[in-house]
């Protein structure tokens, strides 16, 4: 495994977690985690479009009607996920709603890798793999639950 993929994998969790954090903050300050994300989306969106037409290939057009339409509720989910996260992460803390997403992405990560879903490569579950995972849902249910 190329070991800068691993470096920038952890540093995009390190922003992630700095991201979605402030996002919470933002919802705080105005006292509406909706409207907050709101905000946070439409600065997100300009900065797509902005970094999309960096490569501006009109032909995307075209070849956007061959991609299954359930594909594209992925952007509905991604603002959902946001949504949720900027309403229950001052309600959690940062620790513990971190740890149980992370928990919740390694089950349903192997269980894509397992079965090669949507591009994924096929690494069947394995009793060591299971063992990690059970390893994390204890930790997390330690972090979550520990006064």
């Amino acid at each position: 495994m190329k070991i800068y993929l691993i470096g920038l994998t952890l540093l995009i969790g390190f922003v992630l977690t700095l991201h979605l954090a402030m996002n919470s903050q933002v919802g705080a300050i105005v006292k509406n985690p909706r409207m907050g994300n709101a905000i946070f989306w439409a600065i997100g969106a300009c900065t797509a479009i902005i970094i999309g037409l960096t490569d501006w290939d009109p032909t995307v057009f075209t070849r956007l009607k061959e991609v299954p339409i359930w594909l594209l509720t992925a952007g509905i989910m991604g603002g959902a996920l946001v949504f949720g996260i900027a309403w229950t992460m001052p309600q959690l803390g940062a620790g513990r709603a971190f740890v149980l997403m992370i928990a919740g992405q390694v089950i349903s990560g192997m269980i894509f890798s397992h079965f090669g879903w949507l591009g994924s490569p096929v690494e069947p579950i394995t009793l060591s793999k299971i063992g990690g995972a059970i390893l994390l849902i204890a930790g997390a249910a330690i972090v979550t639950f520990a006064k």
